[in-house]
């Protein structure tokens, strides 16, 4: 793909490609399915319900989730309350079972909570109901991913893996490529922006990955388990990194991790247990 013109139909057929094996959480959508239209490059996502006043790239309240009806229903969460600030990079933790996983689907609008409010970048995307009208429109503009894994496109080169969800949201190509390239300079991979995926280092893989989560400049980024497969210093250079991006471009950041070498870094972490929320302050490590 290196300097070939991605076209609207040529997007349209890399998003009818099989989607990519899934990690972490297990059922977050991947770049090749999370949000991208089987049709032409949709608008930007158009906002809907009510702007919220306060100023909270996450604002969680009262959230609950209940799988089944009756005897048989199972409550996965409770009363989920949580704010993650413009900028601020928070640790969320819980054991097996704890609703760590069902949190991260309703915040990625991959499944409807039951009850409670979400607003995402000062809008309420869910209360009670959904106020969006386009979940793969939100996913696509207003929420970046980053994974276990760095799910990076093979047949694509570092620039078009990055620039690929910008296109589809209808940027032309040579303004997504550009802001492509300004990602990767802040990441200090821009060396490798003709490079394919297989020749990039583990390290690398993760930083493009991340360029990738920023590129629609989503007010939200979901972290899922982002360090597991590192070693210490690159899992800190990969917390370095997100929260210098997290400030660079006032993007709320929640890291879902069982890592203790990267826990100390939060300033605030989220603990979740049998579907509730409790805050406490973290060490604030320097990194």
């Amino acid at each position: 793909m290196n300097g070939t013109k991605l076209s609207a139909n040529q997007s349209n057929r890399d998003a009818e490609t099989p989607p990519l094996e899934k990690g972490g959480s297990g059922d977050f959508p991947t770049p090749a399915d999370s949000g991208t239209p089987a049709n032409p490059p949709r608008p930007p996502f158009e906002k809907g319900g009510s702007t919220s006043t306060e100023d909270a790239g996450i604002l969680i309240e009262g959230l609950r989730k209940r799988y089944g009806a009756g005897d048989t229903a199972v409550d996965a969460l409770k009363d989920v309350n949580m704010r993650v600030a413009p900028g601020e990079v928070v640790g969320l933790v819980g054991p097996s079972g704890s609703g760590k996983s069902t949190l991260l689907k309703c915040l990625g609008a991959v499944i409807e909570p039951s009850a409670g409010r979400m607003t995402l970048g000062g809008e309420t995307i869910y209360d009670n109901a959904w106020k969006t009208r386009d979940l793969r429109a939100l996913r696509r503009d207003r929420i970046g991913f980053v994974f276990q894994a760095p799910y990076l496109i093979p047949f694509l080169d570092v620039t078009d893996n990055v620039a690929l969800l910008p296109m589809l949201s209808g940027r032309p190509n040579g303004e997504a490529r550009r802001r492509a390239v300004e990602l990767l300079e802040a990441l200090d991979v821009a060396h490798r922006a003709k490079a394919q995926p297989s020749q990039l280092s583990g390290g690398e893989q993760q930083r493009v990955s991340i360029a990738r989560a920023l590129a629609n400049q989503p007010p939200v980024i979901l972290a899922d388990e982002p360090t597991a497969p590192l070693d210490s210093e690159r899992a800190l250079g990969v917390m370095r990194i997100l929260n210098q991006m997290a400030s660079q471009y006032r993007t709320a950041i929640i890291v879902v991790t069982h890592d203790e070498k990267i826990i100390p870094t939060f300033k605030r972490i989220y603990h979740i247990r049998d579907g509730r929320t409790y805050e406490e302050a973290g060490e604030g490590r320097a990194l």
